[in-house]
C-alpha cells in the first residue's frame, strides 16, 4: 500500500476558508461529504499517511479517486451546504438512518378550508401541522378522541365533507356527534377555524391556558344555577386532565425541548427522541443509524440534528435541544436551527436534575433499541434459514452453508500481520470458536490469506484433542472468546462456506490453498469492498446481492466481525510490541530504540524509567524523552 494518495492536493492547494468537501469514486458517484471551519487543517486529516488512518477512513479515501471542495462565505452556509449535498448525493460513507418503521402522527390539515384532524404516517400533507410522533396508532386514536370533547373539529374525509357541504346533511360522524366541522352546522367556517387554532395551540403546549378558562367557566355556570352547561365544562376538564395524564410532566411547564438519547458501536448507533412540549413528552421516536466512517460523538450528534432540523420550521424546532456530547460547531448549529426556528435557540448537554433524568432515560431507550436492531434478524429463525437459502442460491452451491467461517487480515503498514477467523452456525456466530493467527513473514494480503488457509485446513477431520502449534487462540474478551486453552474444541468441523475479504487476487489466493489441502468440498467467495458484491473462483464477474437480500445482511455481519475480530487482536499485539509503540515517536528511529532496550535492560525497566532517566541515552533531550515516556506510559 503506497504511503500516500495519489490524487493528494498539493501544498496550498486548499483554501484556509470555510467550506463543505466531497470525496468523488473513478465513476463521479460522492463518496462522503463534510464540511469545515477550516478546509485546508480538516481535509489534511484525510491524506495523513494511510497507515495512521482508521481502517473504514482508508477505505474510503482509497476507493476515491478525488476530492472537490467549495468555499462558503460562513461556517453555517457550510452547514446547510452540507446537508443539501447529503440529502441530494446520498453518500455511502455518510451516516445511513435505518428507520424500521414509520411512526403515527397527529395531524391537522391547516390548509382545507374546514381544517381536520388526523391519524396519519405521511409527512408530506400540504400545510398540515403535525404532533407526535406516538409510539402506536391506538395511542393517536385516543387522544383525538378525548380532544374532540373539548375542541370539536372535523375528522371526516374531504369527499364525505364536500358531499355533506353540498347537500346540507351532515356526515355521519357529524350526525353521531363526533364531529363538529361545518357540514354539521353548528358552526360556521370562521367558529370552527378558531377552534381548530385553540386545538393547535393546546397541543403546542398551551394546556395552562385552556384549563385556567375552563375552570373559570364551569364556576360561572355553577354560580348562574346552569347546573347543564357546568357538567358540559366539567367533562371537558375531566378530558383535558385525561390528555395531561397519559405524559407525566417531565420538566417545568414551560419547558419547551427535544432531548436526543444516543447509543452506538463501531458500526452502529441508535437514537431516541423524546419530544417535550409545555413540560410534557408529546411524542417520541427511535432510530437506527448506520456508521461507515470512524466518526467521534459530536459528529454523530451533528449529523443526527441536521437530518432532524433540515426541513423543519418555526415550533417544530423547540427552544432547547438537549444532547449527550455537544457537536464541534455547536455555534453554528445554533445559528442554522435558529434560522428554521426564527427564535433563539441553545444547544445543551443535561448536567443534572430533571433533564439529566430524562436524558438517562433517552440513553437507555437508545441502548435498547440498538439492541434490538442487532438481533432483529438473528433471533427469528425463519429469517436466519432464509438468509442461508438466499446465499446458497447466489453462490450455486448444492446445499446451505450451515457453517461458515470468515477471514480478514489486519496489519500496521506490514508489520504486526494477524489473520482472524469467525465462525456462523445456523446464521449465528460461535464466539467461543473464533481463532487467530500470527503471521510472522509475509509479502502481502493474499500471502496471508494462503498461509491462514492452510493452517486452518490442515486441521480439518483432526479429533478433538489437546494440542498446540501455531495457531494462536485469542484471548478473553467481554465478547465471550474462549482463552488461553489448548483444546481446539470443534476445530476440526469442516464448513460448507469460506469467506475471505478482498476480492479476486483474494479469492484466488484462497482457492490455491484450498487445491493444496486437497479440499474440493468447500464452497469459496471473497467479499468486495462495496459489499454488494461475491467474487467466486475464476470467474470474471462478482455476483451481485440485492440491497434488501438476508443474504447480504449476513455477509456483512461475518465481513463485520471478522475485521472487527483482526482489528481487536492486531492492537493487542501491537501494544506488546515495544519497537511498535516507539515507532510512532517522531524523531525516534531503529537506532535509538534499540539503544533505549539495550540501555534499560528490558521492556519492563524501559516502561519504568523516570523522564531524567531516559535523558541520559545521548540524542535524546528533555521533550523527546516526556514524548517517549507519555507513549509508554499509554502503551
Amino acid at each position: 500500500m503506497a504511503e500516500h494518495l495519489p490524487y493528494k492536493p498539493k501544498p496550498g492547494e486548499i483554501p484556509t476558508n470555510p467550506g463543505v468537501y466531497r470525496f468523488l469514486d473513478a465513476d463521479g458517484r460522492v463518496l462522503y461529504v463534510g464540511k469545515a471551519k477550516n478546509l485546508r487543517q480538516r481535509l489534511s486529516n484525510y491524506f495523513a499517511p494511510l497507515r495512521t488512518l482508521h481502517e473504514r477512513t482508508r477505505r474510503m479515501v482509497t476507493t476515491a479517486v478525488k476530492v472537490e471542495w467549495t468555499v462558503v462565505p460562513t461556517d453555517v452556509d457550510s452547514l446547510q451546504l452540507e446537508y443539501q449535498w447529503i440529502k441530494e448525493f446520498d453518500p455511502p460513507f455518510n451516516v445511513k438512518y435505518r428507520d424500521d418503521k414509520s411512526y403515527p402522527f397527529l395531524a391537522v390539515t391547516l390548509a382545507d378550508e374546514a381544517p381536520r384532524v388526523m391519524v396519519t404516517r405521511n409527512r408530506r400533507i400540504r400545510g398540515a401541522k403535525y404532533f407526535g410522533p406516538y409510539p402506536k396508532v391506538w395511542a393517536v386514536r385516543d387522544t383525538i378522541d378525548l380532544m374532540l370533547k373539548v375542541f370539536p373539529i372535523r375528522t371526516c374525509s374531504d369527499s364525505s365533507y364536500k358531499r355533506a357541504m353540498q347537500t346540507g346533511k351532515p356526515c355521519f360522524p357529524g350526525q353521531i356527534g363526533k364531529c363538529g366541522g361545518p357540514c354539521s352546522q353548528r358552526v360556521t367556517i370562521d367558529e370552527h377555524r378558531a377552534i381548530v387554532d385553540d386545538f393547535v395551540a393546546f397541543m403546542q403546549g398551551g394546556d395552562e391556558r385552556f384549563t385556567r378558562e375552563l375552570t373559570a367557566q364551569m364556576k360561572e355556570a355553577a354560580a348562574a344555577l346552569d347546573f347543564e352547561l357546568a357538567a358540559r365544562y366539567r367533562d371537558q376538564l375531566e378530558s383535558i386532565d385525561a390528555v395531561l395524564t397519559k405524559s407525566a410532566l417531565v420538566l417545568p411547564e414551560k419547558a419547551d425541548a427535544d432531548l436526543f438519547g444516543i447509543a452506538e458501536d463501531e458500526l452502529d448507533a441508535a437514537v431516541h427522541v423524546f419530544i417535550v412540549r409545555g413540560g410534557r413528552v408529546r411524542g417520541v421516536s427511535s432510530h437506527t443509524i448506520d456508521k461507515e466512517l470512524d466518526i467521534s460523538g459530536g459528529e454523530l450528534v451533528d449529523q443526527v440534528l441536521q437530518r432532524a432540523y433540515g426541513e423543519a420550521s418555526g415550533a417544530d424546532v423547540p427552544r432547547h435541544v438537549i444532547v449527550p456530547t455537544l457537536p464541534p460547531a455547536h455555534d453554528e448549529l445554533e445559528q442554522f436551527l435558529r434560522e428554521r426556528r426564527g427564535a433563539k435557540v441553545e444547544i445543551q448537554v443535561a448536567q443534572r436534575g430533571q433533564r439529566a433524568e430524562l436524558m438517562r432515560s433517552a440513553s437507555l431507550n437508545a441502548q435498547q433499541a440498538l439492541v434490538r436492531h442487532k438481533s432483529k434478524r438473528t433471533s427469528d429463525f425463519a429469517t436466519r434459514s432464509q438468509a442461508l437459502a438466499d446465499l446458497q442460491d447466489a453462490l450455486g452451491m448444492n446445499e446451505a452453508p450451515l457453517r461458515i467461517e470468515c477471514y480478514d487480515i489486519s496489519h500496521l503498514q506490514g508489520t504486526n500481520v494477524v489473520g482472524s477467523m469467525v465462525v456462523f452456525e445456523d446464521g449465528l456466530p460461535r464466539k467461543d470458536q473464533y481463532r487467530s493467527f500470527s503471521i510472522a513473514s509475509t509479502t502481502d494480503d493474499t500471502d496471508s490469506i494462503r498461509q491462514v488457509l492452510t493452517r486452518r485446513l490442515a486441521h480439518l477431520d483432526e479429533p478433538e484433542e489437546p494440542t498446540v502449534d501455531a495457531v494462536e487462540l485469542a484471548t478473553r474478551d467481554e465478547d465471550g472468546v474462549v482463552t488461553e486453552t489448548n483444546t481446539r474444541r470443534r476445530f476440526s468441523y469442516p464448513p460448507q462456506l469460506l469467506l475471505v475479504d478482498g476480492g479476486q487476487p483474494q479469492v484466488n489466493a484462497a482457492a490455491r490453498a484450498l487445491r493444496e489441502s486437497g479440499r474440493s468440498d468447500i464452497a469459496l467467495a471473497g467479499i468486495a469492498k462495496r459489499l454488494e458484491e461475491l467474487w467466486l473462483p475464476d470467474d470474471d464477474f462478482p455476483v451481485i446481492l440485492p440491497r434488501s437480500s438476508e443474504a447480504l445482511y449476513l455477509v456483512q455481519r461475518l465481513r463485520d466481525e471478522a475485521h472487527r475480530f483482526a482489528i481487536r487482536h492486531q492492537r493487542s499485539r501491537r501494544k506488546r510490541d515495544i519497537r511498535s509503540v516507539l515507532g510512532d515517536v517522531p524523531g525516534l528511529g531503529d537506532a535509538r530504540i534499540k539503544a533505549l532496550l539495550r540501555h534499560f535492560g528490558s521492556v519492563a525497566a524501559l516502561r519504568q524509567a523516570t523522564v531524567p532517566q531516559l535523558q541520559e541515552l545521548p540524542g535524546i533531550g528533555p521533550r523527546l524523552a516526556e514524548t517517549i515516556h507519555q507513549t509508554l506510559a499509554r502503551g
